[in-house]
This record gives structure tokens, sequence and C-alpha cells, in this order.
């Protein structure tokens, strides 16, 4: 077993197409079907099927291969990060994924700071839905993630980070703002704007079963992935809209907005940094680590 032909292998079976593993190896297509054409022939087993032109689905002794190529390669990379540091220079690769918003308001600081610090340090920064820097997390594909705590797996490793609560969004001057005490029964009279029905938006769905329990008929006027674009609607007067808002999150400066409290109806919950509990950190990883909880 060659080593460009375990990489070739493990880009096509995390990619799920010749032609994208290809990409990211910088061969050409007919040469990384060789390369696992190869493979299977060394290994004896198929390792990978083809499903109708377009889709490759692993074999049981290629999923078996992916997590020893995972491993493998996890190992050289330390490596390579404990060899730079060996050197004196904290060279490496750091990949972090967080929802927009938490990206947008929270990690501006740390990330500038980081990148003046640590010039030497190739970031790779996504904006990604919670579930899907879960996902992430859990395939090995970066270093840290940043999502609620409430829907974070326990086979992952957690440390809370910045404490948020549910709020409704109204426009100033909206009658619930005058309710000393919000109920489900009064909002579910007015347009709500919400997230996409989707397990990206575990907030719908947290929202939706509290108006169904209490048998309350509702309108969504507006679905919004995003809650710079539903607070600007909910500026203009199209609807009412509920956010997690943490602590230092700017939007009430930003828009003419009321932030009422739900904590009464949903549990506070945690930002919280997700790492995978066999990741071991290099220093300059330790370091960014440090800076965002200090900052």
């Amino acid at each position: 077993m060659e080593w460009q032909q375990l990489i070739g292998f493990y880009h096509t079976a995390k990619l799920g197409s010749f032609t994208k593993a290809a990409e990211v190896t910088f061969r050409t297509q007919s040469a990384l079907s060789q390369q696992i054409k190869a493979l299977e022939e060394e290994l004896a087993c198929r390792l990978l099927e083809r499903i109708g032109k377009r889709t490759l689905r692993l074999t049981a002794p290629g999923e078996s291969l992916l997590r020893f190529a995972e491993e493998i390669l996890e190992k050289y990379n330390r490596f390579q990060e404990e060899l730079q540091e060996l050197k004196g220079i904290p060279k490496g690769h750091l990949r972090l994924a967080a929802p927009f918003t938490t990206l947008y308001h929270l990690c501006r600081k740390t990330l500038r700071d980081y990148a003046r610090l640590f010039p030497q340090v190739q970031l790779s920064i996504l904006d990604r839905s919670q579930q899907q820097v879960i996902n992430l997390v859990k395939a090995g594909d970066l270093d840290f993630g940043l999502a609620l705590e409430s829907i974070v797996p326990k086979d992952l490793l957690i440390r809370r980070w910045q404490k948020v609560e549910m709020v409704l969004m109204t426009p100033p001057g909206h009658p619930l703002t005058q309710a000393k005490r919000l109920t489900l029964k009064d909002i579910a009279r007015y347009p709500l704007i919400l997230p996409p029905k989707s397990p990206k938006y575990p907030g719908r769905r947290t929202v939706e079963e509290s108006l169904r329990k209490l048998g309350l008929d509702y309108h969504v006027v507006m679905e919004s992935s995003n809650v710079e674009l539903s607070s600007l609607y909910v500026e203009m007067g199209l609807g009412i809209s509920f956010a997690t808002i943490a602590s230092d999150l700017a939007i009430p400066q930003k828009r003419k907005l009321k932030f009422l409290p739900m904590s009464h109806y949903f549990k506070t919950d945690f930002i919280a940094v997700v790492m995978r509990k066999d990741k071991v950190l290099p220093p300059y990883k330790s370091a960014f680590l440090k800076m965002l909880f200090e900052n």
C-alpha cells in the first residue's frame, strides 16, 4: 500500500466522487481511479461500489479502510505539527465552523487577533448551521465547532463558552411589548418569522412543538435561516420572530427592535466549543481556545 494510494482513497471516500477527489489531490480522474483499482487488487477486495453514474458507496472493507486512513492521516498531521513546534515555527492548519450569527458577532475579534499573532497558521473558517457543525466535528473535518450545547451528542467533548437566552423579537410599540408576562397563546396571534423546516435548524422544531402542545394555530409569514435577515423583517413590521441571543450579541444596538425574554418557556442554553474526545491539541490550537475564552 502506497502513501498516495491511501490519500487518494481517503479523499474519494470522504467526497463520494472521483472528480472532486482528483481536484483535491491534483491528479487526473483516470490516475486516481487506477490508484484505487491497484489498492483493491493488493487487498483482494472491493472498496467502492458505483450506484448509478455519479454516486459512490463504500463497501464494508472500504469503511474499515477509511477508519484506518483517518487515523493514519490524523497521526501524520499531528507529527507535522509537533515537528514545526520543535523547529520553533507554530505552523499548521486550524479549522473552525460556526453559524453565521456566531461568526459575525462573537468571533471577529478573536479571529482577527489570532491571525495577527499566528500568521504561519492556515485558517479555514466555515459558516455552517448548528447540525452541520456537529456533523463536521464528528467526521474529524474540524478542530473546533461552535454550537448550542443542548443539541451536541454525548460522544463529543464540549466546553461552555457563551450563555444564551431565547427571546422574542418585535418592533418597538408592538402590542406584545405591553404584556406583563408573554404567553405562547398571545404570540400565536401574530405572523411568525421562523427558520426553515430542516434538521439543520432545531430552533424551529422547539418553537413549533411548544405551540402544538397547547393546540395553538399559528401562521408562518416568512422562513429565514439567518437572524440578521429575520431581524430586518421584524423591524419592517412583517412579523415577529424568536432568536437565541448571547449577552455580547450586538443586534439590539443595530436595529429598532424590542427583545422580550422567553426564559419562562425555553431553558437557558450555552454556545459551546465542540471537539472530538480523541483530539490532541498542539500549542497553537490551545492558544486559539485561550484567546476565545479571554476575549
